[in-house]
Formats: structure tokens, sequence, C-alpha cells
């Protein structure tokens, strides 16, 4: 793992690197999904076949894509008791955090009778992409599904390759349990493709929401606009700030808790004590070598592992805010002092017992979170990302009266006389009708 300290040359453009780590897209896999998207919106169903057998090694048609009710039910007889009341229990506490998200339509009417509001209505169908490659992620279907019940979508669609066939029978007994819809077996760049577009098979959606490989983030960023989206994915991210306080063996089974995921996430370690940074080192080598997926963590150490010694937990804030994480652990003292300095964060994690994994399934808060330093911008996936939302405007002619001058003015000052007679013309209307006055 790199270590760096603040106080020596070049620090900033090592913190440069943080916030420049997007990533390049080689031209070969953009133009694999351009292709892709081209194939499914002019073939539909046949070219959803074909990259299916290609990619997941599966024959499916227009009989098979779809996942049925029974293969759902006979599902639930092979998930393991405990297992399904722990998802039931995780997803109680997603749905009663998502609770407090709710948005109404509101008016509100002035003294002149002026009333102006916001129409709010949730999405009428919604896609979510599940993963099903390396790894099946049960925990991602309730964090998609859940919200966009909460909001009221009407019906949601769940995309999610089934490699060798078969689907996992978690990630099945998850999507009953979130109330969703219908469940197609592909995935990949072709089924975005495919709720972007519809197919005859798979229907149109409104939104995708949900995480995926390279191929699926640059669909979805190549098909904003078709339909909406939540945000783009990049790879897993964990950021921990701590000082002399902290535990070395948390701090490294949180780290490694990311490194596991996949070689290019980042897990980061931002303390004010060099003796932290040591223990660190050491605890990780020896969790390491009983970790099942160890292979994929060391290669994430390697690649993206660093350990940063600052001055002090206010240079600390700092450096985490210029990165920007998708995971905040603060493992401090008195986390919540720091807590005001810290503005680009995806999730924060306070004190000792908040791991970032309890995150990930039993907390509550959503964890599709964003990447990359898009926590400047972007935040967790929500229950407003389910809604629509309409301005509405309704005017009495005593107050279309009191604005009309200034709305004349406004208007030509821009030059759109088009808009000046809209306004003029139902001036000089009521002028006329009340006698000239």
């Amino acid at each position: 793992m790199k270590i760096l300290d603040s106080k020596t040359y070049g620090f900033e453009k090592e913190i440069l690197r943080f916030k420049q780590r997007t990533g390049e897209v080689d031209e070969k896999t953009v133009k694999s999904v351009e292709e892709i998207i081209g194939r499914i919106r002019l073939e539909g169903d046949p070219a959803l076949f074909e990259l299916t057998r290609k990619f997941d090694r599966i024959s499916i048609d227009h009989t098979s894509v779809e996942v049925t009710m029974e293969e759902i039910k006979r599902s639930a007889d092979r998930v393991d008791p405990e297992a399904m009341a722990s998802l039931r229990a995780s997803a109680a506490r997603i749905q009663a955090f998502h609770e407090k998200q709710k948005e109404q339509t509101w008016t509100v009417t002035d003294h002149e009778g002026v009333m102006v509001g916001q129409i709010v209505r949730p999405l009428q169908r919604v896609g979510i992409y599940v993963p099903g490659g390396k790894a099946s992620y049960p925990s991602s279907v309730l964090m998609n599904a859940i919200p966009a019940r909460v909001a009221g979508v009407r019906e949601v669609v769940m995309v999610s390759p089934t490699p060798g066939g078969e689907a996992n029978p978690y990630v099945l007994a998850a999507a009953r349990i979130a109330g969703v819809d219908r469940i197609f077996r592909v995935g990949g760049a072709q089924a975005v493709a495919a709720l972007a577009y519809g197919t005859e098979s798979v229907p149109k959606v409104d939104k995708i929401v949900g995480p995926g490989n390279i191929y699926v983030a640059l669909a979805k960023k190549m098909l904003f606009g078709i339909v909406d989206i939540d945000m783009i994915a990049g790879p897993s991210e964990i950021l921990v700030l701590a000082d002399h306080t902290a535990d070395p063996d948390f701090i490294a089974s949180d780290m490694l808790s990311q490194a596991e995921h996949d070689e290019m996430a980042w897990t980061v370690l931002v303390t004010t004590s060099k003796d932290l940074i040591q223990s660190v080192q050491k605890t990780i080598q020896a969790q390491l070598a009983t970790l099942p997926r160890r292979e994929i963590a060391e290669k994430a150490l390697q690649n993206y592992g660093t350990l940063i010694l600052v001055k002090d937990l206010i240079e600390g804030a700092e450096v985490a805010n210029a990165i920007g994480p998708e995971h905040l652990e603060i493992m401090t003292e008195n986390p919540s002092e720091i807590l005001d300095r810290i503005e680009n964060a995806g999730a924060i994690f306070l004190g000792p017992f908040s791991p970032e994994p309890i995150g990930d399934y039993m907390a509550g808060p959503n964890h599709v979170l964003p990447t990359s330093g898009t926590s400047r911008f972007f935040s967790p996936l929500c229950v407003g990302d389910f809604y629509k939302k309409s301005s509405l405007i309704s005017f009495t002619r005593e107050g279309f009266q009191l604005v009309a001058d200034d709305t004349i003015r406004l208007a030509e000052l821009e030059g759109l006389q088009g808009h000046a007679r809209s306004i003029r013309l139902r001036k000089e209307r009521l002028k006329n009708e009340d006698g000239g006055v």
C-alpha cells in the first residue's frame, strides 16, 4: 500500500490523482457498448437473446427470458430460513428509513388568490439492474426496489444475468420480499438497452437504477435522455478518518471489506497517527491470510490502497472532502466534532461500532451511493429519485394584473415580443371588460 505524508513535496499532486479517479475507458469497450445498444434498438428480442447466449452462456427465447412465478416460489424452498429472516429484517429497516423521505403534492395561495404549487407523482415503471456475475447481491434488490415501492411506482422490473442459466435463489427471494413485479434473466449492456428501448419481451421503463460493471455503467451513461438513470457507479470506495484512539483491527477489517469487492476498489486511511499507519499495515496482512477473496483484495490494495498521514483532523477532513469518498468512516475520539467539517461523502459512519458493512445491509439508509468523487453533486439513491414533479400555476384576474407590467417588461428585455404580446392581449382584454378603466 502507498504511504503519503501531507508535509512532503508532491502531496497535492497525489490528492489530485484521487480527485481525477474516474479513469479512462478504452475505445474498444466504448465501441462494443455502442454496438450492443444499436443492435437492441434495431432488432429487439433476437439481439437480446443472441447476446445473452454469447455473454452468459445460456439459450433463452421469448418463453424463457422471464422468470416465472413458479420458479420464484420454488426458490423460496431452497433459501435458508435464517437467511430469509435476515433479508426480511433488512427490508423492514430499509422501508422504515425510506418512508421518512416521502414527498407530497403542495399548493400555496396568496392574498390575490394566486395559487402555485408542485404536483408529485411516482414514475409508472422502473427497471432495476442487479449484478449476477462474480457474485450475487440480494441486498441490491432490496436497496433499489424498496424506495421505488415507497414512492408508489406502479411496476418494478428487474434484470439480472444468470451465467449458466440458474437464477440465484436469494436474489429471487429478495425480489419477492421487495415487491418486484417482473424479473428477466438478462444482464450487461444489452439488458440496460432492452429496458431503455423496450423489446418484444422486456417492457420499456422510465428509469434504470442499480450498479453493474463497466459495460452496464457505460450503457446507462449513453442511454441517459432516452431513459432516466440514478448515477454512474464506479468501483467501491472507503476512506477511514482516524486518530490515535482508533482500533487498527477495526480499520483493517473495514478496508478489506471494500477491497474484496473487486481489484479496482479504493481503500484509504487518513490519520494523525504514524503508529496507527504501521499497526494497520501489519493487521491488514494478518487478516488477508484468512480472507477467502484474498487475491482480489490484495490486488485492490496494491492498486489503490493508500495510507495518508496528516498534521491534524482539520487537515484530515480537508483531504476527505477533496477525495469525496463513497463511504467515510470517522473513527476518532469525538466523531461528532469533525462531522461539521465533512462536505463530500456518500455515507458517513460515526464511531467504532458503525462499520461500513452495517450500512450495506442493516442500517436502513440506501447503499447505492455516489462514487469517484461525485458525492460533490450526487446523493444516495432515495425515494425522491422515483418521483416526477410538475409545477402548478393558477392566476386570478387580480393576480394577473399585479404582475402583467413586470412580465411584459422582462419579456421585452429579452427580445421576446411574442411573450410580451401574450400578456398585453390579456391586459387589454381586462381593461375593455372593466370599461376602459
